[in-house]
């Protein structure tokens, strides 16, 4: 089952990211985006079964070329449930909250084709700022057209996540 982070759950979901990510995760150019921003609540979920975190999935603001967008990461599964479809079901769920609370664009940083299978699909023309390989910068509207036109540098969104859903541009 799956239910929101709960501040309580804070460390639980850093030590499976830190055991499921290489060291020096917080390096990355995405972490720098989410530097001093706090996450989207509605969307940061947690697998939980007998009080342990087995699957976690969180969701960022970020601006691309002016426009509000979700940032899709990190999303980890424990490597005792990994296999079970848990990782899909994390991705799946969450993104279909994110469209019914009214998001109408996501993106993320990762392997084509795993992420491929959710409808995500190459960016071209929104830049990440380095080091970011281009190939791996994903997108996926939550609304018809979302993308269409939309370029540019992704930056730090810094208006609080828990105002009225992003909208478009």
């Amino acid at each position: 089952m799956l239910v929101e982070e709960r501040p309580e759950d804070h460390w639980q979901v850093e030590q499976l990211f830190d055991l499921s990510f290489a060291p020096g995760r917080e390096l990355l150019s995405s972490y720098r985006l989410r530097e001093g921003v706090p996450p989207i609540a509605p969307l940061c979920l947690v697998s939980r079964e007998d009080g342990i975190v087995g699957g976690a999935i969180r969701y960022w603001p970020v601006r691309v070329g002016g426009a509000a967008s979700l940032l899709l990461g990190p999303v980890a599964v424990h490597p005792t449930r990994q296999g079970e479809g848990l990782g899909a079901y994390l991705i799946q769920s969450s993104l279909d909250r994110a469209a019914a609370l009214g998001h109408v664009r996501t993106m993320l940083v990762g392997d084509a084709p795993y992420y491929g299978r959710f409808g995500f699909s190459r960016l071209d023309g929104v830049e990440m700022p380095p080091p970011t390989n281009p190939d791996r910068v994903l997108g996926l509207a939550l609304a018809p057209g979302a993308w269409d036109g939309l370029s540019g540098l992704v930056t730090r969104a810094l208006e609080p996540p828990h105002a009225s859903p992003f909208e478009g541009s």
